[in-house]
């Protein structure tokens, strides 16, 4: 069955021409309350995101990722290698997050936080109208022959979004390698360290592929929270809508005349002015309805809600709105759905937070030497030989470190070291040690004990490990 024209928005992405090339958007400069409110928003976030690796929290970054080293920081708060199950849990309280908003209140997420968008319409594209001009200057200098004015505006836009890609891919990095060490590459020269130059080199390219030329390719193709839309939203999710009700009526959308009683011809509010459509940085037109490219950026919304004021109309023909609220007027509830979700962030979030209060500022880890069993020693004595790693999770050095044994009585030998060591901040010690135990303290071939870690007087960790002995036969 052949797709009715109308439709055909639904067999093709919004930027691929009929015979399936690039189409280049152009959009219009927007303007408006939501980009006035979308300004301060982004540029606030920006901000955030150049001085976040920069911040430190008691001695910790305040947001790294080391991948390499297995080291996280998230709100100054370290994750160690040993710590990847909260790193874990707090990424699926930013999933359950995000997929709970997007129930709720479309992609939002995708048009107001995303850093893609933010950095693509606040940034590059705000540069490019201030070199290239606006949506019609653009189109007519691509179609120009290469001239001088050509060349110069090219050449100038190239390098100023050089730059600022080279810029984003330094904060990239002080987030995977942690900003002192970015600062201490940078001071002691870049060709010192040629196996991080070259990872920036390449952040460098990407960042300038995806914002000189990949675009909204990233929202529509690559980015996988596109598609999950169509499983999350719903007929009361709160999405950039148009009122097809309204913008229609009885015998469809009419160019506006002066004067004209359009109510009476049957006609709806939309005058098919199509400035919706020259505003959307995909290039979609949201009176098709919901569409995979629409990011939710309300760009539409305020170029909209121009042409409804300057032709004394009602504003809000396209607006935040659900499908039930056009097509029922039923107003935003908290449906099951909703309550699902929230009980979910809750429940992880509650989990979370109970592990956070547990977890210690340092971890040991006592395990038996690989193929060693019991010794028996003069005067009844049972010894075990372990090894040991203690991890200091905190900034500072924890001194005067030191073992006990828990309700048995016995000895705790250090290999090659005195009884009291230090951890260094952020670092570990390891080393070898003997537990002796008088054989008569012992009830079995196997027991449990339970080691605990001293700095000082001050008891900082427990631990347990299994001690063999000689099997007792009655």
């Amino acid at each position: 069955m052949e797709t009715p024209k109308n439709e055909s928005f639904r067999d093709t992405i919004g930027t691929l021409t009929d015979d399936g090339k690039r189409a280049w958007v152009y959009p219009k400069k927007p303007s408006g309350r939501y980009y006035e409110k979308r300004k301060i928003v982004s540029y606030g976030l920006i901000v955030f995101l150049c001085i976040a690796p920069f911040i430190k929290v008691g001695g910790n970054q305040f947001l790294m990722f080391n991948v390499l080293e297995r080291r996280f920081n998230i709100f100054g708060f370290p994750f160690w290698p040993q710590d990847f199950y909260l790193f874990v849990i707090s990424m699926l309280i930013g999933v359950v997050f995000i997929a709970l908003f997007t129930v709720a209140f479309g992609r939002i997420f995708c048009g107001w936080i995303c850093p893609q968008t933010i950095f693509m319409e606040m940034v590059f594209r705000r540069i490019e109208y201030w070199i290239d001009g606006d949506r019609n200057k653009q189109r007519k200098l691509d179609r120009q022959k290469w001239d001088a004015e050509k060349i110069r505006k090219r050449l100038l836009k190239w390098f100023v979004f050089l730059v600022i890609s080279f810029l984003i891919a330094n904060v990239f990095l002080a987030y995977l390698i942690g900003s002192d060490t970015l600062i201490k590459y940078i001071t002691e020269g870049p060709f010192a360290h040629t196996g991080t130059l070259i990872p920036l080199v390449i952040f460098t390219a990407v960042f300038y592929f995806v914002f000189a030329w990949f675009r909204e390719q990233v929202c529509i193709i690559a980015c996988p929270y596109g598609r999950l839309q169509g499983v999350l939203l719903d007929n009361k999710s709160i999405i950039v809508a148009y009122d097809h009700k309204r913008g229609e009526s009885e015998n469809g959308r009419k160019s506006f005349r002066k004067n004209e009683d359009r109510e009476a011809l049957g006609h709806g509010d939309c005058i098919d002015c199509m400035q919706c459509v020259n505003v959307c940085p995909t290039g979609i037109d949201i009176r098709n309805g919901t569409q995979l490219e629409c990011v939710n950026c309300t760009a539409c919304i305020d170029e909209c809600d121009h042409i409804m004021e300057s032709i004394n109309l009602p504003q809000g023909l396209i607006r935040y709105a659900s499908e039930d609220d056009i097509e029922k007027k039923n107003k935003f509830e908290f449906t099951p759905r909703l309550k699902g979700y929230t009980a979910v962030l809750i429940i992880l979030t509650g989990l979370l937070t109970g592990l956070l209060l547990l977890r210690t500022d340092l971890e040991a880890r006592i395990l038996r030497l690989p193929g060693q069993l019991y010794e028996h020693k003069q005067g009844n004595i049972i010894s075990n030989v372990f090894t040991y790693k203690l991890i200091n999770k905190t900034t500072d050095t924890i001194s005067d470190v030191s073992f006990k044994l828990r309700k048995y009585k016995g000895e705790i030998k250090l290999v090659s070291t005195s009884d009291n060591f230090q951890v260094p901040a952020q670092g570990a010690a390891e080393g070898t040690v003997f537990i002796e135990i008088d054989k008569s303290e012992l009830s079995g071939d196997k027991d449990k004990l339970m080691i605990e870690v001293y700095s000082g007087d001050e008891l900082i960790e427990t631990t347990t490990v299994n001690f063999l002995g000689p099997r007792s036969y009655n």
